[in-house]
């Protein structure tokens, strides 16, 4: 009888000990959830990469770094900047897929918010070149059809991340560059952006997905810092003029197929194929290739150099 007792004391304490740990687990501290950046503000660019590519701009033939395939590099050398100068591209805005490159752009970031409720329903980002201001839904719609209107700055929808970090992607954007001096964007391109903010810092993470003009997707970074005193001016209004008065109506200026642009590597002393870009391009590894182009180029060079001399002094003795 009494170790019945002592069983039956046992399991009553037991009993307690579960009825009391269960609100003592189910009280304990959930993860902290991920702080989500909010972009909005007035944003100074900070250009401390990439400087002459995004100010003056690149020269043309300078692809390095990025990672075209054949079809980009054929359009890319083709490309005129004169084409800049035809009525119909005069007040041509800077493309999405370009848009935060440059020259600058400084931000100015506004949430939208539904007039009933006052929840956001989107942000605004004006200030590329062009003012093909950005509209990034963040109501959980769907992008349009793919027959949909492509535009300067595209469909945009956004939404944060696990990490808190605010991502944007964006399609239906019209046909663009990557880079001004002819490097191509398709249609079909697919960007995804990822925000991250580090107190007065704002940084920018693009990833561009080109199916068509490019060997493997092509990511950049961008950097701003807060400047809550920052004054963006109204977009400037833009007038065509005649620039071609030379030319006839209809005449679009292009190099020929097959132009090699050769005038980069010349004056920066890179070998001419070093210049062309490609994905194997973007590796450390391709610093041997450049060295063994080098070579090659100095040997060709050297035996153009010999075959003209022979040249000259056949003709000489002709003579």
């Amino acid at each position: 009888m009494r170790a019945f007792r002592l069983t039956v004391i046992a399991a009553l304490f037991a009993l307690a000990a579960a009825v009391v740990s269960v609100p003592m687990l189910a009280q304990a501290p959930a993860a902290p959830a991920a702080v989500r950046v909010d972009i909005s503000g007035d944003w100074g660019v900070t250009i401390n990469e990439d400087q002459p590519h995004r100010a003056p701009g690149p020269e043309l033939g300078d692809y390095t770094g990025l990672p075209i395939n054949a079809a980009a590099r054929q359009k890319a050398e083709a490309w005129d900047a004169t084409i800049l100068s035809q009525p119909e591209r005069q007040a041509q805005a800077h493309p999405a897929q370009y848009w935060m490159r440059g020259p600058g752009p400084a931000l100015r970031i506004l949430k939208i918010l539904d007039p009933v409720t006052q929840q956001q329903i989107a942000y605004t980002i004006s200030g590329g070149f062009g003012r093909a201001d950005r509209i990034v839904w963040l109501d959980g719609r769907n992008h349009p059809s793919d027959y949909s209107e492509h535009t300067w700055d595209g469909y945009s929808t956004g939404a944060w991340d696990q990490n808190g970090q605010f991502v944007i992607t964006t399609t239906h954007m019209k046909y663009g560059v990557i880079q001004r001096n002819g490097a191509p964007a398709s249609p079909y391109t697919k960007m995804t952006e990822h925000f991250v903010r580090h107190g007065l810092y704002l940084m920018l993470h693009t990833w561009l997905d080109d199916p068509i003009y490019l060997e493997e997707p092509m990511v950049r970074t961008h950097n701003w810092t807060w400047n809550p005193g920052g004054n963006q001016g109204l977009g400037n209004p833009f007038e065509s003029v005649d620039e071609l008065g030379d030319k006839p109506l209809g005449w679009v200026p292009f190099f020929a197929l097959g132009t090699r642009q050769t005038e980069f590597g010349e004056i920066h002393n890179i070998p001419f194929e070093a210049t062309r870009g490609g994905t194997e391009s973007l590796y450390p590894e391709y610093m041997d290739k450049i060295k063994r182009f080098a070579i090659e180029e100095a040997a060709q060079k050297e035996a153009a150099k010999k075959a003209e001399e022979a040249r000259a002094a056949a003709a000489s003795r002709r003579r």
